[in-house]
This record gives C-alpha cells, sequence and structure tokens, in this order.
C-alpha cells in the first residue's frame, strides 16, 4: 500500500475526483490538510473561520478510513488553544503549522503544541525554506524543533527533509535517535516527512543521507508524501512515486523498509 501523507485541500475539492485519481495513481489513501488560516493571506484572501474549515476538511475525507483530516492552525492565533479543544471535538485526525511568521517555539505555539500532546494527536510541520512571499526561512530551521523534546507525548514531523538543511534535519533525528529512543530521556517522537522541497538533482542524496545513517529507529520515523492537492495530478504523483523506489533501488532498500515509508510508518504516526 502507498499512503500520502502530505495533500493539500484546494477549495471544496471535488471529492470524488481526488479519490478516482488517487486510485489512478496506485495510492491508497492519506493525509488531507485544511485551507490555510488568515495568517496565510496571500495564499487565502478570504479565508474563512477555524470551525468552517473543520467542517470542510471533515467533509472533504468524510467517511473514508483511508483519509486523514488535519486542521491547518496558526498556532499564535487568539483562541488556537480553543480551536485544538473544537478540532478535536469534531473528530480531526492530527494538526497542521506553518511558522510563517513565528519561531517554532514561541510560547503561544508552544501552549498550543502542549494541548495537541494531551490530546495524543501528531502535527505535521513545514520546514526548510518557504516559498511564500516574504522572509521565512529563518523560522523554519531545523534546529529551531530541538525545543519540541520538552513537550511531554508530542508526537511531530518535519517536512520536506528539511530542505535544503537536509543535514541538519538528520542531525536534529540523531538527537531525538539518542534522548528518546536510546536513553528514554524524552518522551516526544519525531518523524521525517520526505515529501519533495529536495529538488530531483538533490533527492537522491538526502535519501541516501536519510537511509544509510546510523540512527537506529530513524527507518521507523521516515513518512512518504508528495506535495500534491486535491486535484491530484495523476502523472505527477506517479513520477514521485518512480523516482523513490529507483533511488531505493539503488540503495538496496529492503522491501519491508519500503512498506514502512510508503504505508505503516504513517499509520504509527497517526495512532492515538
Amino acid at each position: 500500500m502507498i499512503f500520502d501523507c502530505h495533500i493539500h485541500l484546494l477549495g471544496e475539492g471535488d471529492r470524488q475526483l481526488f479519490k478516482q485519481r488517487l486510485n489512478q495513481a496506485g495510492v491508497d489513501g492519506g493525509i488531507v490538510f485544511s485551507v490555510p488560516p488568515p495568517a496565510f493571506n496571500n495564499v487565502a484572501p478570504k479565508a474563512d473561520t477555524a470551525s468552517n474549515n473543520v467542517k470542510q476538511i471533515m467533509a472533504f475525507t468524510g467517511d473514508d478510513p483511508n483519509l486523514y483530516p488535519f486542521f491547518w492552525i496558526d498556532p499564535t492565533e487568539d483562541g488556537a488553544v480553543e480551536q485544538v479543544e473544537m478540532a478535536a471535538e469534531a473528530g480531526i485526525a492530527g494538526f497542521k503549522v506553518i511558522c510563517c511568521h513565528h519561531y517554532p517555539q514561541d510560547d503561544r505555539a508552544m501552549k498550543v503544541y502542549e494541548r495537541v500532546a494531551k490530546k495524543r494527536l501528531p502535527m505535521l510541520f513545514h520546514s526548510g525554506i518557504l516559498y511564500n512571499p516574504g522572509p521565512s526561512g529563518e523560522y523554519n530551521r531545523p534546529c529551531n524543533f530541538e525545543y519540541l523534546m520538552f513537550i511531554d507525548g508530542f508526537r511531530f514531523a518535519l517536512a520536506h527533509i528539511s530542505w535544503p538543511w537536509c543535514d541538519e534535519l538528520i542531525s536534529v533525528f540523531g538527537k531525538w535517535n539518542c534522548l528518546s529512543y536510546e536513553m528514554n530521556k524524552i518522551n516526544s517522537e519525531m518523524y521525517v516527512d520526505v515529501t519533495p522541497g529536495t529538488p530531483a538533482i538533490f533527492r537522491e542524496e538526502a535519501l541516501s543521507k536519510l537511509l544509510t545513517v546510523d540512527y537506529s529507529s530513524l527507518r521507523n520515523h521516515i513518512i512518504f508524501g508528495t506535495d500534491g492537492n486535491s486535484n491530484y495530478n495523476v502523472e505527477w504523483i506517479q513520477k514521485c512515486i518512480t523516482r523513490d523506489r529507483f533511488i531505493y533501488d539503488k540503495l538496496n532498500v529492503p522491501m519491508d523498509i519500503r512498506e514502512k515509508i510508503f504505508h505503516t510508518n504513517m499509520l504509527s504516526f497517526l495512532a492515538k
């Protein structure tokens, strides 16, 4: 099976067409993000209320057991903690955050992450250079996310292999590997979302480092994504899958590890 952990809802979206295109691409399901919050007014100049955004993504994913709705939240927004409660009560499967105007460790944001952790829900962060109309890269360096180690029980993923700071991301995971998975000194859990952000010319190098570095738990914490959207471009999605498989073939990645990356690691990320 293949699950795509990184899909954006565009407007209302055509649910049936989306599911048809998932099937055509050979993808069995995945995580779908709600439309952006008002902080992304360059993307969504008519941003709706948080409650309406939650209702919209819940309706889009519907009762399909392989589609997981994530609420895109601005953790610095007034009432963000209450938004977590509202979204969790509505049945949201997790949360999405892009730090476009704040550092991950912002005091307001940390309170939101703590509430999400108490709900036993995961959060997926953008990490790496951000192609928005303004300076934001400094907010999304992997080392800024070290502060998340202080949040007990927090499950989170950093997307795009943090390109161009892929080495820095791997180093940060090494810290989690040591402190959490080997020494049991922290109780937060870090995943790496390999959604492109890495241009093709850099991708083989980034994936090679991820899959050959000597961190015992890393292969259990890599999840596949595409940065597709609800229009789901079948040809492009298939190209992403084929390219990664070609790299895995060159690296002689065992089939059980590929199954983890394409499928079961995402289910572990989602598990309460």
